[in-house]
Order: C-alpha cells, then structure tokens, then sequence
C-alpha cells in the first residue's frame, strides 16, 4: 500500500472532576493528554480552529471545567508505505491466522490510521465474517497473528492468554514452569537476531530472562516500557527462555519462548541479557530505551515463528510460521 493521505481523525475527551481540580488551560490538558506535542503547538490549533469545546469551535486557549468535553479534528496526514499482502496460515471459518509481515501495523495508532492490518482487514471482508486481532504483533515484527470471526471467540482466546500468564507466574520455580509449560500452557517461540556481544551459551543451550518490565518517563510518549528493578511496586513480573541456534558474523541466531506477554517483551528481555536485537534502534543493552527513539521504530528482524493454542471446541491448535531467509 502506497504512502498516501488519509480523511483526518477526530479524538474526543472529557475533562472528569479530578482533573479540574485545579484550573487548566486547554492547551495544557491537550499538552498532558498527547504527550506527542506541547502547549505552545495546542495553542497555534487552537488558532486555526481544530479544537472544538462542547461542540464550538475555539479561536484561543482558555479554561476548562468539569464535564467539558473536547474534541481535535486532526486534519489529513500523510501516512507511510505498508505492505498490504500476507500469507493465510489457518482458517476454519472462525479463527484466521496469517503470516504477518514486517511493517504493517495491526492496529490504528499513532501516525497510522487507514494503514493497518485491520482497516485492510475491514475492506476485504463482510462485518458478519470480519476477523478481528485476538492479540497484537509489533509493526516491526512479522509473523504469526491470531485472528477470530467470532466475538466470543476472540474474548475466550484472550481470556486464555491471560490465564496462561498467571498460572506459569504462580508457578514457585523454574522447573515447575517448565513442567506447566509442557503440560498444556500457550505456547510462542520467536526467531531473531541478535547484536554479536559476548554470550555465555554454547548452541543449543538455553538461558531464562526474568527481569520484570514497568513503565518509565519518556519525554514525547509520557511513558515507556522498559527493564525494571525487582523492588519497583510497579514492575510487571515476565519470563522469557532465549536459545542459540547459531553464531553468526553479524549476531547471534536465538529462539525466545515467551511464557508472559508483557508490551516489548523480547526487545527488553534481549537487551537486559546484554544482547539487544541487531539494529534495534529503542533498546540498548541493560533494557533501558534510548533517548530520542519510539517503539515504532524499526530496523530489527524478530519472527513469531510457532504457536501452540487451545481451541473453544476442544483441543489444541500448533502453527509454524516459515521464518524469513535472514533468520534461517
């Protein structure tokens, strides 16, 4: 799909009790509430008649009230070149699992509206028979999506996901999540490369990453995941088990199950191993993101190359990805 321009968006918010707590100018709210762009840039919209204010339009700033409802008509915006093609690795009529390819978005988010996964989704399908994501993959990251037609489908897939994550958190050590693991637990092993740093792992050989995730301060998003220490109150516990396959000039050639499904796991996983993925332009090794960069940057190669998935009717679904000439 070419780089084109889309019909702009409208994004709407109310100004609940707590946040006019203390009086606010409009351009502030806005400044706070889309960390993207600061006061002086709400203001300048504000002047050429974007922001509307219980539905009139405004020419300049002003205060806000509780219950104050606000709206930014964003205008067109060039939106980049995706790929528009994927390869259809299972479909029952319900469920629909592609072979997601690097760079296309799976849903609208940030500089990205019409050039996702799932507005090319709604385009090709009738409402009846839409599949809808039942989780998502990095922009950057291709391979294999799960899809249901069905919506409660798609909640008891979700809800399963989640469940496997608490269950092998509770697990008391690494052997029994291991065990629970094999037992029956969602399943998904990712292909990647890695920077070329000193490995202690021979292939074949297999290390366990624990290190939880939380949020730290990001000055253009308000907030990014990152690696966290085990005494933030905050942190999410994550468990992810990385293999080498292979040593190669370039990095290293790793598998990564993950057990949890924290946001960025194996890009922060990686790097806090001190192996950050090769061209990972976010991440440097210890976990910590690097000033400046976005999460929507790429540049890396990472594969969800097998999943292995209960089914609502019963049973079990295991799928395989064909991983990329690069990570072969």
């Amino acid at each position: 799909m070419p780089a084109q321009f889309n019909q702009g968006w409208t994004y709407s918010d109310r100004v609940s009790q707590a946040q006019a707590q203390v009086p606010v100018l409009i351009s502030v709210f806005l400044a706070e509430r889309y960390r993207h762009s600061a006061a002086p840039l709400w203001r300048q919209r504000l002047q050429e008649g974007e922001i509307l204010l219980n539905g009139r339009r405004l020419d300049g700033d002003g205060p806000l009230h509780a219950g104050d409802r606000l709206q930014w008509q964003r205008p067109p915006w060039r939106e980049e070149a995706v790929p528009a093609r994927w390869r259809v690795i299972h479909d029952d009529g319900d469920l629909y699992v592609i072979d997601k390819p690097s760079g296309l978005p799976v849903l609208p988010a940030g500089g990205f509206l019409e050039h996702t996964l799932l507005r090319l989704l709604e385009r090709s399908c009738a409402a009846q028979a839409l599949p809808r994501p039942v989780h998502r993959l990095g922009r950057h990251t291709s391979g294999l999506l799960v899809c249901a037609r069905r919506p409660q489908s798609r909640a008891w897939l979700s809800a399963r996901l989640r469940e496997s994550t608490a269950q092998l958190l509770n697990q008391p050590g690494s052997e029994a999540r291991s065990a629970a693991t094999r037992a029956g637990a969602c399943r998904k092993v990712y292909r990647a490369l890695t920077v070329p740093a000193p490995l202690q792992l021979a292939p074949g050989e297999s290390l366990a990453i624990t290190t939880p995730i939380g949020r730290r301060p990001h000055a253009g998003l308000g907030q990014i995941w990152a690696a966290d220490g085990p005494d933030d109150p905050g942190a999410l516990p994550a468990w992810s088990e990385m293999r080498l396959l292979e040593r190669r000039p370039q990095g290293h050639l790793v598998e990564v199950s993950i057990h949890t499904g924290r946001p960025h796991q194996i890009r922060i996983h990686l790097a806090s191993a001190g192996v950050p993925l090769l061209g990972d332009p976010l991440y440097r090794p210890g976990g910590e993101p690097r000033p400046g960069a976005l999460p929507g940057d790429g540049g890396y190669l990472l594969h969800a190359h097998r999943l292995r998935l209960p089914l609502p009717a019963g049973g079990w679904l295991d799928l395989e990805a064909p991983v990329p000439p690069e990570l072969s």
